[in-house]
């Protein structure tokens, strides 16, 4: 799948977020997820890993990012180490949901992580309960590989999920 087998984005811009982003990001954030991070979090990974890290535009707002990095560890699909891609945080805002764009987002910075980082196996938490976000990340060729128990600070399980690259 790449970025143009996407649904439509009419009006909508994909582009590699930079650090002036920082406050929109923070409010797609902090609209759409419970879970919230400092500011130097999010600057330090658009610094470290800004050739992966994608926003979602439309009329010169933020309405969504993905936020990655790189790591380098046991592979969740293999017995080795190996460089990989996690999926920090994504969030849409509601009114642009159901449009392509978390996919377009998904799309970019996989292709990004592998093209520029090297990453061959890209991973992610989800809340056991956010079924929309687990078909989309099946949709993309994610497998659950885990369950990690009260993960989220509301105690909510979380599934862990992998693909390859």
């Amino acid at each position: 799948m790449s970025l143009t087998s996407v649904g439509s984005l009419s009006g909508v811009v994909i582009r590699r977020a930079n650090p002036d982003d920082v406050d929109g990001i923070v409010a797609v954030n902090i609209e759409c997820l419970p879970e919230h991070y400092p500011l130097r979090f999010w600057l330090d990974h658009i610094e470290k890993y800004g050739d992966a890290f994608y926003v979602a535009e439309a009329g010169g707002r933020i309405v969504g990012y993905v936020m990655p990095r790189v790591e380098y560890g046991l592979s969740k699909l293999r017995t080795s180490m190996r460089r990989l891609g996690h999926i920090v945080s994504i969030a849409v805002r509601r009114g642009f949901r159901r449009r392509g764009i978390a996919t377009a987002l998904m799309l970019a910075s996989m292709e990004s992580l592998k093209s520029e980082y090297g990453v061959r196996e890209v991973y992610l938490e989800v809340r056991v309960s956010n079924e929309p976000a687990i078909n989309l990340y099946r949709k993309l060729g994610f497998v659950i590989v885990e369950r990690l128990h009260r993960y989220y600070l509301d105690g909510e399980d979380a599934y862990v999920m992998a693909k390859e690259l």
